[in-house]
């Protein structure tokens, strides 16, 4: 029960974090900001990340957070292939509307100069469980290739929307990162279907 409760308090403070910089910007954003925002406190606040700056890591665990819902609301029956596009547009849809440029290139820029962790190459998050549960179903049911491992496709797979993100960044957002996705994933993506 300890483990949800300090899940909860972190997940409270992530959550009201990016939810501040999206409506307020990252600079006008304050910890105080955040920790009434997420009903916490100071202590648990710090307990968690010794500032502001150490939150820019934390966006992986929203799309966690996303993944994990979307897993959910997924038909069990859906092909595997049309699985991985929907998490794609789905995921892609919350970065247009609920996570601003200048706060993903931040992130980009953070997991590139990083000394610590890489949140974003951690292959214990969600987003990687999803991936390689899908693949390996699909993989199974001969929806996707099998001369592939499983991690393979989904190192495939993530390279493709890492790419598509950090050009809508250098791009400084002049097009639905949704819409282009709708588009090139499933081009990119093709090689995986099994073929016949």
């Amino acid at each position: 029960m300890r483990k949800k409760n300090t899940r909860n308090t972190k997940g409270r403070i992530i959550s009201a974090a990016w939810k501040l910089f999206y409506e307020q910007g990252y600079d006008d954003t304050t910890v105080d900001d955040i920790i009434y925002e997420s009903g916490t406190s100071k202590g648990s606040f710090y307990h968690y990340f010794e500032g502001k700056d150490a939150l820019l890591s934390s966006l992986s665990y929203l799309f966690d957070e996303k993944y994990e819902e979307l897993m959910g609301e997924m038909d069990p029956e859906m092909d595997s292939f049309e699985k991985l596009m929907f998490l794609n547009r789905e995921l892609f849809a919350m970065i247009e509307n609920q996570v601003s440029l200048d706060l993903l290139a931040r992130l980009f820029s953070s997991q590139l100069i990083t000394k610590g962790e890489r949140h974003l190459l951690d292959h214990n998050r969600t987003y990687y469980k999803s991936l390689r549960q899908i693949i390996a179903q699909g993989q199974q049911r001969g929806e996707l290739r099998q001369d592939m491992t499983v991690n393979e496709i989904a190192k495939l797979y993530a390279l493709c929307e890492r790419g598509i993100m950090y050009d809508w960044c250098i791009c400084n957002g002049d097009y639905s990162i949704r819409q282009y996705a709708a588009s090139v994933m499933p081009a990119f993506m093709a090689q995986v279907r099994a073929k016949g």
